[in-house]
């Protein structure tokens, strides 16, 4: 009776040590997976799917909206296995109205705060110089990181992306009205866009932490007008929310948005 004690005690006793090494084996895996998730997806293509089902999922926050109008965003497909699409603003919740190009307003687009034009001539490798975006997205590994890097990226109706191009930011003193009820206003003579006073606070404190995190040197009146806008304009709880989610996913959080976190 004793010896067939040992032997069940024995059984239990292995079982749960190899219970033990499959929940360790599983933990080592899934933070694997999660490694090799995190290393595909720093490319654009990748940023854009995690951040479309992030938007996705907080659909319901009005703060998830396109950047620069506020215009709900339109959804097909489903968030399984990143299959959600943006399929267009929805004009109507935000008084949108096209200023020329209605095919390209009907589209959601990833823009980048600070363009690409502007960091990517920053280069040390002069892939911009010798073959623009294109050539860079082709030949330099530390291009496509930065130009992945979803702190610098938000939804944008497709038109506005466009002509905003790569035109710096300014106060420009102007009354919007391209745009029907958008509150953005793009000066094409002089090649400056002037965002709604509701973004200029993330503008600010995106093109500083884009700025500081990769070097990239901003002339004074930039320098002086973000550091302005990023004392007028304090963080907010939706900020927040994004930054705390890319942190995760990305693996850094913004430092200019950070402290003002709870």
């Amino acid at each position: 009776m004793f010896r067939k004690g040992l032997i069940a005690a024995a059984l239990v006793t292995a079982a749960l040590i190899s219970v033990s090494q499959t929940a360790e084996a599983r933990k080592h895996k899934d933070s694997d997976m999660a490694a090799e998730s995190s290393q595909t997806e720093r490319n654009f293509m990748g940023a854009k799917r995690q951040l479309t089902r992030f938007y996705f999922e907080h659909r319901n926050d009005p703060e998830a909206v396109t950047f620069y109008c506020g215009c709900r965003i339109n959804y097909e497909g489903t968030a399984r296995k990143n299959r959600v699409k943006m399929s267009g603003p929805d004009w109507k919740s935000c008084g949108y109205r096209s200023r020329s190009n209605t095919d390209r307003a009907e589209r959601i687009e990833w823009e980048h705060i600070m363009p690409a034009h502007q960091f990517g001539s920053a280069m040390k490798s002069h892939c911009w110089q010798n073959g623009g975006r294109k050539n860079c997205e082709k030949t330099d590994p530390y291009f496509m990181s930065v130009e992945a890097d979803m702190h610098n990226l938000v939804p944008s109706v497709g038109e506005v992306n466009g002509d905003r191009s790569n035109f710096r930011y300014d106060d420009l003193g102007l009354e919007p009205s391209q745009y029907g009820q958008c509150e953005m206003v793009v000066d094409f003579e002089h090649k400056a866009a002037q965002p709604p006073k509701a973004r200029r606070g993330v503008i600010a404190r995106t093109y500083l932490y884009m700025a500081d995190r990769y070097g990239i040197k901003l002339n004074k009146n930039q320098q002086r007008l973000f550091e302005a806008w990023n004392r007028q304009y304090p963080v907010s709880e939706w900020e927040c929310t994004r930054n705390s989610w890319i942190k995760k996913v990305q693996g850094n959080g913004n430092k200019f948005v950070e402290p003002f976190c709870r």
